[in-house]
């Protein structure tokens, strides 16, 4: 039998709250995954030398791998994935992801924005990977009041 949720009441938040911050390490054996799972193989996402001769830092994360990391806030903060009705951001700077044991870091910090009537609440999201802000108006909506 699964253990019960714990969705945080929606008298319990209040606008400033913040959620986080939680940092995810990120490694190249994750972007590897990730391309699987996804079907993007895109060779910026494994391959540093065309990585680099695009012009970019390293290999990058993919775009959709760090929303889905930052994502993780809402979703460990209300307890249940289906209560996030709504999330989006926009991809600002890349994350580079050297080939080492440590690879890079995404930390990511959310503040409570918004308590709306219909028991929902909105939180905005700052992402950032050594010290750069890498998404932008990154904003989930979470239903606390059914």
């Amino acid at each position: 039998m699964a253990a019960a949720v714990s969705v945080p009441s929606f008298d319990s938040v209040n606008v400033g709250d913040k959620i986080g911050p939680t940092t995810f390490p990120i490694q190249r054996i994750n972007l590897i995954m990730y391309c699987g799972a996804s079907g993007d193989f895109n060779v910026i996402h494994w391959n540093e030398r065309i990585a680099t001769a695009v012009g970019l830092p390293n290999v990058i994360a993919h775009g959709m791998f760090t929303m889905a990391q930052a994502a993780r806030v809402l979703t460990d903060f209300v307890g249940d994935p289906s209560r996030v009705i709504d999330y989006g951001v926009r991809f600002t700077k890349p994350v580079p992801v050297p080939d080492d044991d440590t690879g890079t870091a995404v930390e990511v910090t959310g503040t409570v924005s918004e308590k709306r009537d219909d028991g929902t609440i909105v939180v905005d999201l700052n992402a950032t990977a050594n010290g750069v802000d890498v998404l932008g108006k990154a904003r989930g909506i979470i239903r606390l009041r059914d």
